[in-house]
């Protein structure tokens, strides 16, 4: 095989890329920095407090998950509207997210506040951390209207081009929570700085403090995120009317249902998995929490990537450009693999010095190491998966992501996981060995899905032979 230096079209291809996904990359890398910091500070704390925050939060990304399956909906109408230049529909899009963020924002308001009491019980949390976790979870998802317009005005901008905007926003919510975590964790203090004594003024908070600044910081962050949209010029809802338009809702709705139970199953999977973690006590629990806050941070390439093909992707689609659609997905993917495994050698010789920020316990440290290492090796795989399933969420394809994600959770990780640690009782170690497992599957049905060309609704076009 000859190599051929890219010519210009793929290199123009590549900037366009690269200007669309470095602004989400920022973004997600400041949102992990912030829960890089959240969690050292509340590890702090102790391993109890570690445990408290961590115990639900993959009950906070079954609800939020559900709400962004929405914004995925959203991005695939008004990024093909964008695409043809049809401004119409972009902005009547535009009003049905409103809609849809008055509806969904204030009914995950309601269930998450009323179960909150309940659900560490649910998650198997131990007796004597529940009271606290209760709060926690009560208070970080009372805001749920404004992160529900966060997630999916965020996602309508970026829909449009715009990821500049979100990113801007997304960076000042982060320095909000970091310095409202200064002032809600800790009590008032005394640090020496340049030989003088300098008091810090503080709440004692402890874990109720972490939750309070951060539904204050996303309180601002939906209301900035909203101005923002009102402001856009191409997808501004002024003026349309709110009332429900089913030849808006309708497509969006093909392309959010099989999305969101995707998200809700998946997650839903998570919650099932962390309680199963959760049983095997509070240093599991720890390590576990520990490790998927480093882990994330990891991924960022990949999510900011994703975003950009499920953009781009949208707007060939809409403008019906087959070759442009050809084009993306011959670079998307070498990209993508290679920030992957760049990114995943790093997590590899970094993982015991990461988890050293996050807990002085040996036994959290060295458990954490193992499974951050086991996990790093599977990421240029994980980095596969994301782009196709992005490529298919732009194009409006989500009824076959739904089905990979159920029977990879469900059949691998959650069966898998269940016989592990319940019936052989193994230990945290076995659970992400099933997640890795999980991965490799997903990796094997989207590579299928690339080759066979069936994501691409433009494949016919691509392949028949010029006149």
């Amino acid at each position: 095989m000859v190599l051929r230096k890219p010519g210009p079209e793929a290199k123009n291809t590549l900037k366009v890329i690269l200007a669309l996904a470095w602004p989400t990359m920022l973004e997600q890398t400041m949102q992990s920095a912030v829960q890089y910091i959240d969690t050292a500070m509340v590890g702090t704390l102790g391993t109890q407090a570690t445990a408290a925050v961590g115990a639900t939060s993959t009950v906070g990304w079954l609800i939020l998950s559900s709400v962004m399956a929405f914004g995925i909906g959203f991005l695939a109408v008004i990024s093909r509207a964008c695409g043809a230049e049809d401004q119409e529909t972009a902005q009547r899009a535009s009003a049905q997210a409103v809609l849809s963020v008055l509806v969904i924002g204030g009914f995950c308001t309601l269930a998450a506040t009323a179960l909150s009491g309940v659900i560490p019980a649910w998650m198997q949390v131990e007796p004597h951390i529940r009271p606290v976790a209760s709060q926690y979870f009560f208070i970080l998802y009372l805001p749920m209207l404004p992160r529900a317009a966060s997630a999916i005005f965020g996602t309508a901008l970026r829909a449009a081009g715009d990821t500049k905007t979100p990113m801007k926003i997304g960076l000042l919510v982060n320095c909000i929570n970091v310095v409202l975590n200064f002032l809600l964790i800790y009590p008032t203090r005394t640090v020496l700085l340049g030989g003088k004594t300098l008091t810090i003024p503080g709440a004692g908070m402890g874990v109720v403090g972490a939750a309070a600044a951060s539904a204050i910081a996303f309180t601002w962050g939906g209301l900035q995120i909203t101005w923002a949209l009102w402001q856009h010029p191409m997808i501004s809802p002024r003026g349309r009317s709110l009332k429900p338009d089913q030849s808006i809702l309708g497509p969006c709705l093909r392309v959010a249902f099989p999305n969101m139970l995707q998200r809700f199953g998946t997650s839903l999977g998570f919650v099932t998995f962390a309680a199963m973690i959760n049983s095997l006590g509070e240093v599991a629990t720890a390590a576990h929490t520990i490790a998927n806050t480093v882990e994330s941070a990891f991924y960022i390439p990949g999510y900011g990537m994703q975003t950009a093909a499920a953009t781009l992707t949208g707007n060939a689609y809409g403008a019906q450009d087959p070759k442009r659609m050809k084009t993306l997905a011959s670079i998307f993917l070498p990209v993508e693999v290679a920030l992957m495994c760049v990114t995943g050698g790093a997590l590899f010789l970094s993982a015991p010095a990461l988890m050293q920020v996050f807990s002085k316990s040996g036994e959290v440290i060295a458990l954490g190491s193992t499974v951050l290492r086991m996990v790093a090796i599977s990421e240029p795989m994980y980095g596969v998966s994301i782009i196709v399933e992005g490529m298919m969420m732009g194009v409006g394809k989500t009824k076959t992501p739904f089905l990979y994600n159920i029977i990879g959770m469900w059949c691998v990780r959650i069966i898998g996981t269940f016989v592990c640690t319940q019936v052989l009782g193994f230990g945290l170690v076995s659970a992400w060995g099933c997640m890795i497992a999980h991965n490799a599957l997903l990796f094997g049905l989207y590579l299928r899905t690339y080759l066979r060309g069936s994501w691409n609704p433009l494949k016919d076009q691509v392949q028949a032979p010029l006149p």
